[in-house]
């Protein structure tokens, strides 16, 4: 099987005998250069792309590449099985090196607005970058530390604001235009695939895509203070959306669906579930409706954080996937299995614990090996590899999850 193959094997008919794809998520930037210089054979380094596309793989292009050092800025994500999301350079020598598989593809579409925000710098030295992004946000980016800049002034601050977005950049009498460029030359590709393709993608969703855009304080008041301007901005989304994929869809079939939300923090969700049942439900199950209506069979909504007690809302809206399964926040990947059979997972296995060496490693991937013998399940870490990781710790954990996946595919009896 290639590996279009496996991933749909696994993920919507629970095959138990077929190896799942071997994928991390992402990298940071500052592991990489510290395991390039641990020993890893450096072939490739990885390269921030330049041009910008669409908001759906672009965003922060100014940011990352307003360092000029040439080396990876340390909180940048570098990609290993996720799809191209937020302008993070491809890893191809860690993969090559442990024998892990090419990633997955994302329809690269604009799904926020159209036409984009010119990026405008408002400020910048050696230390920062203040700018305004293709989605209309004001970022600040600090080079020195690396990581996704932080929002200083938001798109959409209030009624008034959003109106003039909605009527400047977000009609549907321009869908064709959203596609990038190069869209007949990749439907070619499309056809003849042997990877997963993805449409969605960062950062659209039903709390990500508000949070965004108006920021969580903003959000959180309007909730309560402006019931109606959060019903609006997701009703216009959902249209938008859905005209966007119906196109896609009649041109090209989809393996994955990819919903991003971070509506979970270390403790739990950070909206009450009445909240979600009244300004996001509605939506979710439009959507999703709609894309099973369309073949569509893997539905998965990305959240960090703890989110057990909200996976029932998730799958009420019509999701079938969840990721990362995040360990580190107190998720058990054994609890979700065992309370939600059908579910597909990505994720759930400790990343910082992978520290800790040989010994421990073995520990966490124990109840990884029990899952994935029921189906349905892509073991990775439960976020981007850290920096504190070593290289060689590292390797010892990839090589022996990829010999459990590569078990699984042995008859049984076999050595």
């Amino acid at each position: 099987m290639n590996l279009r193959e496996r991933f749909l094997e696994v993920m919507i008919d629970f095959r138990r005998d077929v190896g799942p794809p071997k994928w991390e998520l992402a990298y940071w930037g500052a592991a990489i250069d510290n395991w390039y210089k641990s020993g890893l054979p450096k072939k490739n380094y990885p390269i921030i792309p330049k041009d910008i596309s669409t908001p759906t793989v672009s965003l922060y292009n100014t940011a990352w590449n307003s360092a000029k050092s040439g080396k990876l800025p340390g909180g940048i994500g570098v990609l290993s099985g996720l799809w191209p999301t937020q302008n993070f350079p491809t890893d191809t020598d860690v993969r090559d090196y442990l024998g892990m598989d090419k990633r997955s593809e994302v329809v690269d579409v604009n799904l926020l607005f159209y036409p984009m925000f010119d990026v405008e710098i408002i400020e910048e030295d050696e230390d920062y970058l203040l700018y305004i992004d293709i989605d209309g946000v004001k970022r600040k980016y600090m080079k020195k530390s690396g990581v996704i800049p932080t929002s200083v002034e938001m798109t959409i601050k209030d009624r008034k604001s959003w109106e003039k977005v909605k009527s400047e950049r977000l009609n549907l009498d321009n869908i064709k235009e959203r596609f990038a460029a190069d869209w007949n030359e990749v439907l070619k590709i499309y056809k003849n695939r042997d990877f997963p393709l993805v449409l969605g993608g960062y950062p659209y969703g039903y709390f990500g895509t508000l949070a965004h855009l108006m920021g969580y304080e903003n959000l959180f008041f309007n909730y309560s203070d402006n019931p109606g301007l959060i019903h609006d901005i997701q009703r216009t989304f959902t249209d938008l959306w859905i005209a966007v994929y119906e196109e896609v869809l009649s041109q090209t079939d989809i393996d994955m669906f990819f919903i991003w939300e971070d509506i979970s923090a270390g403790t739990g969700s950070m909206v009450n579930p009445s909240a979600i049942r009244e300004f996001m439900l509605p939506y979710y199950k439009r959507l999703t409706g709609f894309l099973k209506e369309h073949g569509v069979k893997v539905i998965i909504v990305d959240t960090d954080g703890y989110c057990f007690d909200i996976i029932p809302l998730f799958i009420e809206g019509g999701i079938t996937g969840l990721l990362p399964i995040e360990v580190s926040c107190g998720m058990d990947l054994v609890k979700v299995r065992g309370n939600f059979p059908y579910l597909q997972i990505i994720g759930g296995i400790p990343k910082f614990e992978i520290k800790y060496g040989k010994e421990r490693i073995n520990q966490i991937l124990e109840p990884v090996a029990d899952v994935l013998k029921q189906g349905g399940y892509i073991p990775t870490a439960d976020h981007f590899i850290p920096p504190e990781i070593e290289w060689e710790d590292f390797k010892y954990y990839r090589k022996k999850l990829n010999n459990i996946i590569d078990n699984l595919m042995k008859p049984q009896g076999s050595i």
